[in-house]
């Protein structure tokens, strides 16, 4: 690799772990389900930064865009659903707590 792409590339890296490691934590040791929302929330801005910051590395900038414009439209679905699943869940139990989920039967 050049050197000058590395250069770029190390610092968006470094975001990259830290947006992965946050939002792993807040969807595995959180018993909210928003903060679990918003943990796939910066799994997916992760994600999309790889892409773009990897198209940018192979000169593939315009392919890499592509890709993240269908992210951003498939991550909008799958947020739309799950909020509307939170408030079903929010509406039946009265709160957001996991935990309370597991006495839903039915």
């Amino acid at each position: 690799m050049n050197p000058q792409v590395l250069g770029i590339f190390w610092p968006f890296g470094v975001f990259m772990i830290m947006l992965s490691v946050i939002g792993i934590y807040c969807m595995l040791l959180t018993y909210n389900l928003v903060r679990v929302l918003i943990g796939l929330e910066l799994l997916i801005k992760a994600a999309t930064l790889l892409v773009l910051t990897v198209g940018y590395c192979n000169g593939h900038i315009a392919q890499a865009q592509a890709l993240v414009v269908t992210f951003i439209v498939i991550e909008v679905v799958v947020m739309t659903v799950a909020v509307g699943v939170v408030l079903g869940i929010r509406s039946h139990n009265g709160s957001l707590d996991v935990r309370k989920i597991r006495n839903l039967k039915g």
